[in-house]
């Protein structure tokens, strides 16, 4: 007779899909609930460019009058001091702003614009709050300036406003689209106030008689609108209306206008790069914390099912009633048969 053969699986084979099983259901459980949650940092490697632009009016120095509907450029860059916030364990920002007109572009020189910052600023990677630390230059306060902090909620935020030195409700006032991408918008005003002094000669307050005088710098800020990304806080638009104005001392009207524009808004470059990073973002976010949890859990409990079924499996097989496996003396080919002469 022919002989039939059949294959079996190695002994260990279900105890290592149960293993294999076991250790991506825990491995899933870690990405959603510990390695997710902490990749919700700030990045401190960034080097982001943002430029803004409008029309609006200044003061020229060399007409020695405001000039008005003129182009107006803010460039800002965001570098990350990468040594330092290692150091801290802080994000460490150094911020530079230019305030150009398109004589002064490109702002190869910081002294010809008309308004040029170096800023440093240090916050908690996973608030955003303010860590006053690290040559953190100015001192500053609130929720949000650069960005929002991870899980945006619809509820009024303090801004940061740097010109004003003070923070800045912005309320939330629905969703928008920037490129196609929802975000949350929040706006808000900030009213006329005085922000410091300057020496100037008397004329250009409005007291010719005076060769100088100590004009009261004023600040406003006709509407801050900002669009933040939901999960990561990162901006997506913004746009401002600052008014710079100076003051005779005592007085309570504008003498003369240093800065002036209703609306100064992320160019549509500047508003797809930053649509961009929050996609980059929010994929990243998505996949520690939702495709790769839900894959390692699924394949996991087929692993977990598998392996106990084959060790149920395996079990029955080798059970076996009673007496069997015994050699049948009548049968087995090792008795001996009578034989006839």
């Amino acid at each position: 007779m022919r002989r039939t053969t059949s294959r079996t699986l190695p002994a260990k084979t279900p105890f290592v899909c149960v293993g294999l099983g076991t250790f991506l259901l825990v491995l899933a459980g870690m990405l959603a609930w510990y390695v997710e949650p902490r990749a919700e940092r700030t990045s401190t490697d960034v080097d982001v460019t943002t430029v803004f632009t409008g029309t609006g009016s200044y003061f020229d120095t060399d007409r020695i009058r405001t000039v008005r509907g003129r182009h107006l450029t803010i460039t800002r860059q965001v570098r990350g001091d990468v040594a330092e916030s290692e150091r801290s364990g802080r994000a460490v920002w150094d911020v530079t702003t230019s305030v150009d007109t398109d004589r002064t572009l490109p702002a190869a020189d910081p002294h010809d614009a008309l308004q040029w910052t170096l800023e440093r600023w240090v916050t908690d990677r996973a608030t955003n709050a303010p860590v006053h630390c690290c040559g953190e230059q100015p001192v500053f306060e609130g929720e949000a300036y650069l960005k929002f902090p991870f899980d945006v909620r619809k509820r009024t935020y303090t801004w940061w406003d740097n010109t004003l030195g003070a923070t800045v409700p912005l309320r939330y006032i629905g969703t928008t689209k920037v490129r196609g991408y929802e975000g949350y918008r929040f706006t808000g005003t900030v009213a006329p106030a005085r922000t410091g002094s300057r020496l100037v000669p008397g004329r250009i307050v409005g007291q010719p008689l005076k060769s100088q005088v100590l004009a009261e710098e004023w600040y406003a800020n006709h509407r801050v609108e900002l669009v933040a990304d939901r999960r990561t806080g990162r901006i997506l638009y913004a746009a401002i209306g600052p008014r710079k104005t100076l003051r005779a001392p005592g007085t309570t009207k504008d003498a003369a206008v240093l800065l002036d524009s209703r609306k100064i808004a992320f160019t549509p470059a500047t508003q797809r790069a930053q649509v961009a990073l929050a996609r980059d973002d929010n994929d990243r976010l998505t996949l520690l914390g939702t495709t790769l949890p839900i894959g390692a859990g699924v394949l996991g409990a087929l692993l977990v099912a598998a392996g106990a079924v084959l060790v149920v499996r395996g079990g029955r097989g080798r059970r076996r009633p009673d007496g069997q496996g015994r050699p049948d003396p009548d049968s087995s080919p090792t008795t001996l048969e009578t034989s006839t002469m």
